[in-house]
């Protein structure tokens, strides 16, 4: 059986790139000079000093999605190419970096989810939890029936404008946010009417049972998709929000940004 020194080489040997996750300042002074090798540090900010540096947009407690959004991120940002091979040295059981693991960079598993979260308008936390409320309802659907509900995150002032009220908004007069649990047990059961629910960028539910009025002329949506996504497109064509999506006869959560599908994902796989 092989020595841990051993495993370790084998896991860094002939590597194109090391991703380095929230380094402290000695670990990276220990690592900056690795032979052979691009070194990446990966973190909320660049505390080190790193002279190539991808931006984290949350600070992800589950270190697996730490390392996909930041090979995504790597990727994104052409710091790393398709078929690269990586090592990722990431902090597991405490502050300090104390995991290596080998892997390889797909752009088939690309999901533009890093793009998303970094480059749009709402706060990266705001998309974070709408996106939990949708997988939860994919996942329990409404009193064990599936469900449908679209959400749309940031410019609000805007959206606004661009629908229009089809019942009382219960939300009207109110000053409460995605994320908090009762929150998002509201959420659920508003997403059994029609309309959609309209978020600014800070989280502040502003609206639900609005209905989205922009043109869906130039809006390019995947055949077999309904009004919802249609009307997801349409909206964050006309304005700098993005829209997510839970389809009621599909299941799936789709993102929608700048009138392009740009992300779809399963809530039983999360």
């Amino acid at each position: 059986m092989a020595r841990p020194p051993e495993l370790l080489e084998d896991v860094l040997d002939g590597i194109d790139a090391l991703l380095v996750f929230s380094p402290s300042g000695a670990y990276y002074d220990r690592v900056k000079d690795v032979e052979g090798a691009d070194v990446v540090v990966v973190a909320t900010e660049n505390a080190v000093g790193a002279e190539t540096f991808v931006e984290l947009p949350l600070a992800f407690e589950d270190v697996k999605e730490r390392i996909r959004f930041g090979i995504e991120g790597a990727l994104s940002e052409g710091v790393v190419e398709d078929g690269d091979a990586l090592g990722c040295a990431a902090p597991l059981f405490g502050d300090d970096v104390d995991m290596v693991a080998r892997t390889k960079v797909d752009e088939s598993r690309h999901s533009g989810i890093y793009d998303l979260f970094a480059n749009s308008r709402a706060e990266p936390g705001v998309i974070r939890d709408v996106f939990e409320v949708a997988i939860e309802l994919g996942n329990k659907g409404q009193k064990g029936e599936p469900v449908g509900a679209l959400f749309v995150v940031g410019d609000a002032g805007k959206v606004m404008n661009k629908s229009r009220p089809l019942s009382y908004n219960p939300f009207e007069k109110s000053h409460v946010h995605v994320g908090d649990p009762i929150v998002n047990v509201m959420l659920k059961e508003f997403s059994r009417l029609d309309g959609a629910f309209v978020i600014s960028d800070s989280g502040k539910i502003v609206s639900a049972y609005r209905y989205l009025e922009p043109g869906a002329e130039g809006t390019d949506i995947p055949k077999g998709l309904g009004a919802r996504h249609m009307a997801a497109g349409a909206i964050t064509r006309d304005t700098t929000a993005v829209a997510i999506v839970l389809s009621e006869s599909d299941g799936l959560v789709r993102a929608f940004k700048g009138g392009e599908l740009v992300l779809e994902l399963d809530p039983e796989e999360y």
